[in-house]
């Protein structure tokens, strides 16, 4: 009986100071929760972005507010695609760290994002002096604002430097005509792929990116010449047969125009673009039977492609598949209209 008692007074004195540290133990985790700039970036770095910005909010509320709080604002701002709010975070963390050249660098990013190309050049030239790991490479988005701007030289000298090449080599000019032309910029790149010729006219590429723009522009003959210059510098490149290819046939040299896609083909068995090209030379040639042959491929590889699905009818109208030709000339309708796909009505009889 004694030993029980004595069980029970040791049991009673464990439960009294559990009760003890009960307070103890709420105020640790109530300490454990209070932010910091390394729970935050923690947080962040977890994509619970939510929580780390009220961390944050209640931390630039300090003074002094904390190293690296604005940064990581602007940061999780620019992430969520507000780039006014993120424009101003990153404002504020370079004024309170003039060293911070990646701030200075988003800050011209987030302006470039917002349209506000003027704006963001000086920020992006200014930024990318120092900037040993960036997020995003100041150079290439400076470059693409000379171009919007017209400043193109600078623009050819931007994208070098991202590229490692002297900024006047015809490896550069060829960069910046690439790059020009995806932007739409299709007489600027059409001087810069020239001057790239002039400097090395044998740069594989080069004579390629002239028929690309040649191409553009409607000039089907210099278009050719252009792309069978290249053939004979880089013979296995298989966007080139793509591409020539392209040619012949807008040319009405479908004989040239096969060649050439079979050619594609073989080199790029993945590509959809000399399957359709294919089947739509074949339907020139009145041979609707090889046409379905290969535009069948092509919308097995992509079923989301109209234009492949308007050739497929075609085929099948001229083999007289009504049926088959419908159901692809409705797929065309439903691609491109899908809120009109029910109503479509039969368009071969």
């Amino acid at each position: 009986m004694f030993r029980a008692s004595i069980a029970a007074f040791f049991c009673l004195i464990s439960i009294m100071a559990a009760r003890a540290q009960a307070p103890v133990s709420e105020t640790r985790s109530a300490a454990e929760v209070k932010p910091s700039f390394e729970s935050a970036q923690e947080l962040a770095s977890k994509g619970r972005l939510e929580k780390a910005m009220t961390q944050l909010d209640q931390l630039a509320t300090r003074t002094p507010e904390p190293a690296g709080v604005e940064r990581l604002r602007a940061m999780i701002f620019y992430q969520r695609e507000q780039f006014t709010e993120a424009i101003a975070a990153f404002s504020k963390a370079s004024a309170q760290d003039p060293a911070d050249h990646e701030s200075i660098e988003m800050q011209g990013v987030s302006l470039f994002r917002l349209g506000r190309i003027p704006d963001a050049i000086p920020f992006l030239e200014k930024g990318r002096v120092g900037v040993e790991r960036a997020n995003i490479d100041p150079n290439y988005v400076l470059a693409l604002c000379y171009a919007d701007v017209q400043r193109y030289d600078d623009a050819r000298h931007a994208f070098a430097a991202q590229y490692g090449f002297a900024p006047d080599s015809a490896e550069a000019y060829l960069l910046a005509g690439r790059l020009f032309l995806r932007r739409e910029l299709r007489d600027p790149a059409g001087v810069e792929a020239a001057k790239a010729v002039e400097l090395n006219p044998a740069l594989p590429l080069a004579h390629e990116l002239l028929g690309e723009v040649a191409l553009s522009r409607g000039d089907l003959p210099t278009a050719i010449h252009e792309f069978e210059t290249e053939r004979k510098l880089n013979p296995l490149n298989g966007d080139l047969y793509d591409r020539l290819g392209d040619a012949y046939l807008r040319n009405g040299q479908y004989a040239e125009a096969q060649q050439a896609l079979n050619r594609a083909v073989l080199l790029e068995p993945n590509s959809t673009g000399p399957y359709i090209l294919l089947g739509e030379t074949f339907l020139k040639l009145k041979q609707p039977i090889q046409a379905l042959h290969y535009l069948d491929h092509a919308v097995r590889m992509d079923p989301s492609n109209y234009i492949t699905h308007n050739l497929l009818g075609q085929a099948y109208k001229a083999t007289g598949q009504v049926a088959e030709a419908n159901r692809e000339f409705k797929t065309v309708v439903s691609l491109q209209h899908p809120a009109d796909s029910k109503s479509s009505t039969l368009l071969v009889k």
